[in-house]
């Protein structure tokens, strides 16, 4: 594996292997990896000729009150798993070459990234966005490896794409989770034992609300209180928010018709984890 800090240099490598005709695959990262990044890791390898992975805790998308400074880094252990998975290249820039003295251009996806999350972290899809469409014309994937858990972006950087013509198809794998259903997450090191064992509440929440959509349950009022009593049924949490959208624009639903996105945002402590869960119902 060849780590690479410098854009020039990562461009020169992707023109090369683009001369010879390779297909490229990208898992955009922040880094300290987990199982669910490692899962992307895997489908990449699969389904590219190169994988390259980037590593960078992006500052565009912490707001000044969230853990940019605390957020968990190990580019060491990183660099060891990801040799040992068998990829090509790890991209590892800085934050004064993603975003040198005098930047002024951002990325913003009207309509989708003030909602759900957007809501509670104002700029966030902002900073997103503008990384990831850098890291698209820095690396010019074919495929780019996104995880469920983060259904929201997912939506959004599809969307960038979409409307601006980008050659890169975005695949998005399913969420992994613990044996005892918890959402993998860097910031689950954040986590206390108790705040641990109260986390779980979100995917027992999220698998009690798809049993009832299973069974017949359309009504997104009865679903949503049902998800707020499990989990407040659990001491020291606090809610963001339990959304159940359309898959597409994010809107709120009366009632689930077709496809629909339960999303759900919770503090436990300082540390705030999200979770969803996509159900669908048949015609």
């Amino acid at each position: 594996m060849k780590t690479c800090t410098q854009i020039y240099e990562m461009k020169d490598i992707v023109k090369n292997l683009k001369r010879q005709g390779m297909r490229i695959g990208l898992v955009p990262t922040m880094g300290y990896f987990h199982e669910g990044h490692l899962s992307l890791v895997r489908e990449c390898i699969e389904m590219a000729d190169r994988t390259v992975v980037s590593v960078f805790v992006n500052p565009a998308q912490f707001g000044p009150n969230e853990d940019f400074k605390q957020y968990p880094r190990d580019l060491e252990r990183d660099s060891e798993i990801l040799e040992k998975k068998g990829v090509d290249y790890l991209f590892v820039p800085d934050a004064e070459q993603i975003y040198p003295q005098g930047f002024k251009t951002y990325v913003e996806v009207k309509g989708l990234q003030d909602k759900l999350c957007g809501r509670s972290r104002i700029g966030h899809f902002r900073g997103v966005c503008t990384v990831v469409l850098k890291l698209f014309n820095i690396l010019n994937p074919d495929l780019a490896f996104f995880g469920q858990k983060d259904q929201q972006q997912a939506i959004i950087l599809k969307k960038m794409a979409q409307d601006l013509d980008l050659d890169v198809k975005i695949e998005v794998l399913p969420i992994v989770r613990e044996e005892d259903g918890l959402a993998l997450s860097s910031r689950n090191v954040y986590l206390s034992t108790e705040q641990r064992k109260a986390a779980l509440s979100l995917s027992r929440s999220l698998r009690e609300v798809q049993q009832m959509v299973d069974k017949g349950e359309r009504d997104t009022i009865l679903l949503k209180k049902k998800i707020q009593d499990i989990i407040n049924s659990e001491s020291l949490v606090r809610i963001d928010y339990i959304q159940i959208v359309d898959m597409e624009n994010l809107d709120p639903l009366p009632r689930i018709e077709k496809r629909a996105l339960i999303a759900i945002a919770v503090y436990f402590g300082k540390v705030r984890l999200i979770d969803n869960v996509i159900v669908y119902v048949k015609e």
